[in-house]
């Protein structure tokens, strides 16, 4: 008895190890393919003579998947924002404005909505879409623009090459 008693315990004992490193391995992040920022515009209250984009803000560049819920599950939800506030979430580098060398060329495509559950999901599976490299020409996406206004919400998906019409569509 005191036999199986020892067997059993040496079993567990060697299992452990084993035990400990999957648990570890569970613990390391996710990667994503590249690095992504969110930025945040509130031209809810614009300064007289203030210049277009002075009121964007980097907000937190991020390049796993665990950092990108904790942030979208804290913050970055179109429902939260202020009326005349854009949410951006680009890849790490690019600016969200055209006067950015990457988006300089380029151009958008725009979906509007005038119900907010709409936006908010269409936000969700856009992001989910880019950090997953879900799109065929991920190259030619510079990123994603959630505005929020008063009568109509817009989602932009902004390109890098307007001329490439094949990417394009």
């Amino acid at each position: 008895m005191a036999s199986e008693a020892a067997v059993e315990v040496n079993a567990i004992s060697a299992a452990a190890p084993e035990a400990e490193a999957t648990t570890g391995a569970e613990k390391q992040p996710h990667k994503l393919e590249r690095k992504w920022t969110f930025w945040f515009d509130n031209q809810s209250r614009p300064k007289q003579g203030a210049a277009w984009g002075t009121s964007l803000r980097k907000v937190y560049t991020f390049d796993t998947v665990e950092e990108f819920w904790c942030l979208y599950d804290q913050i970055f939800k179109p429902s939260k924002l202020p009326g005349n506030a854009d949410f951006h979430l680009f890849k790490a580098g690019i600016e969200p404005k055209w006067e950015d060398p990457e988006c300089a060329s380029g151009g958008k495509w725009s979906v509007t909505s005038n119900r907010k559950a709409n936006l908010e999901n269409m936000w969700l599976e856009t992001l989910m879409a880019l950090i997953g490299e879900q799109f065929d020409e991920a190259d030619e996406i510079c990123g994603v623009v959630a505005s929020v206004r008063q009568r109509q919400d817009k989602l932009a998906l902004w390109t890098k090459t307007a001329t490439n019409e094949a990417a394009q569509v």
